[in-house]
C-alpha cells in the first residue's frame, strides 16, 4: 500500500508544480533561486530527453505509454513478492515520474520542465531543463535495478 501512495504523491506533486509552473511568466525566462547555481524557468519538452525526438510527438507518447505500462506490469508482479522493498521503493519512484510525464505528453502534447542548474565546470548542463519527475525517474531505474539484480 504504501508503495501505491508514493506513486500517487510523486504524480500529485508534479501536477501541482506543472501547474505552478505553466502559469509563470513566458516560456525560458529565468529566476535565480539559488546563489546563482539553481533557477526557475518554464520549458515545454515536447520529445524526450534533450528533446530528443521532438518532431515525432506522437511515436514518442506511445512509447512513454508503453514503457510505463511496461513498468506499471512490473510493479504489479513485484507486489505480489515477499520482500524486496528496494525492488518496489524503485519501480514506485519511477512509475510515480513516469505517470506524470506520460500524462503531460498525453494531455498537454509536451511535457513541463520547470528548472535547471548552472555550473562552471558543467557549462552545457546550464542548457538543460529538467522537472522532478526526471529525477524520481532516474533514481527509481537505479533503485530498482539494485533491487532486481538481488532477485
Amino acid at each position: 500500500m504504501i508503495y501505491m501512495i508514493m506513486i500517487g504523491i510523486i504524480f500529485l506533486l508534479e501536477w501541482f508544480i506543472k501547474n505552478m509552473a505553466e502559469a509563470w511568466g513566458k516560456e525560458k525566462e529565468q529566476k535565480d533561486i539559488w546563489r546563482g547555481k539553481l533557477y526557475l524557468t518554464k520549458y515545454h519538452n515536447e520529445g524526450a530527453f534533450l528533446n530528443l525526438g521532438e518532431k515525432k510527438r506522437k511515436l514518442m507518447a506511445v512509447i512513454s505509454v508503453l514503457l510505463t505500462v511496461f513498468c506499471l506490469i512490473l510493479f504489479l508482479l513485484s507486489l505480489f513478492q515477499k520482500g524486496n522493498g528496494l525492488l518496489k521503493a524503485g519501480l514506485s519512484l519511477l512509475l510515480g515520474g513516469a505517470f506524470s510525464n506520460t500524462y503531460d505528453r498525453m494531455k498537454r502534447k509536451y511535457v513541463v520542465d520547470y528548472f535547471g542548474f548552472r555550473f562552471k565546470c558543467l557549462p552545457g548542463l546550464s542548457k538543460v531543463v529538467f522537472n522532478l519527475s526526471d529525477f524520481f525517474i532516474l533514481v527509481g531505474a537505479m533503485l530498482g535495478a539494485v533491487g532486481w539484480i538481488k532477485l
